[in-house]
């Protein structure tokens, strides 16, 4: 074997090891932990004040205001699921994508709580 048939092998093995490297770097720091839906969820509530949430964590399930909401303005980057119910649970959704907005039907009952679409 020769000297310049080594060179190559080292740096191809170099080069993938930073590949492999880099990879993992870029799963971990898309994991979503602590990860942000960047920009506002606003919302009127049924007694009419405007809630603007800035940037609230993608994770998890978010409760509106106690008297719930009958209008969301999703102006963030990742879509919205809302629920009537306090808990994220239930039927009766409603899907917001991002930079959409929503109103609930008259007679309907407020959106109670949100998650997002990860």
């Amino acid at each position: 074997m020769s000297v310049t048939a080594t060179v190559p092998r080292r740096r191809h093995r170099l080069g993938l090891a930073a590949g492999v490297t880099l990879l993992a770097l870029a799963a971990t720091g898309c994991s979503g932990l602590g990860r942000t839906a960047v920009g506002p969820v606003t919302y009127t509530t049924e007694r009419e004040a405007v809630i603007q949430v800035n940037s609230p964590s993608v994770r998890g399930c978010h409760r509106i205001a106690p008297a719930g909401a009958h209008e969301v303005e999703n102006g963030t980057l990742v879509d919205v699921i809302l629920y009537r119910t306090r808990d994220c649970t239930g039927a009766g959704t409603t899907y917001v994508p991002t930079r959409f907005s929503d109103v609930t039907a008259p007679g309907s009952g407020p959106w109670r709580s949100y998650s997002f679409v990860h």
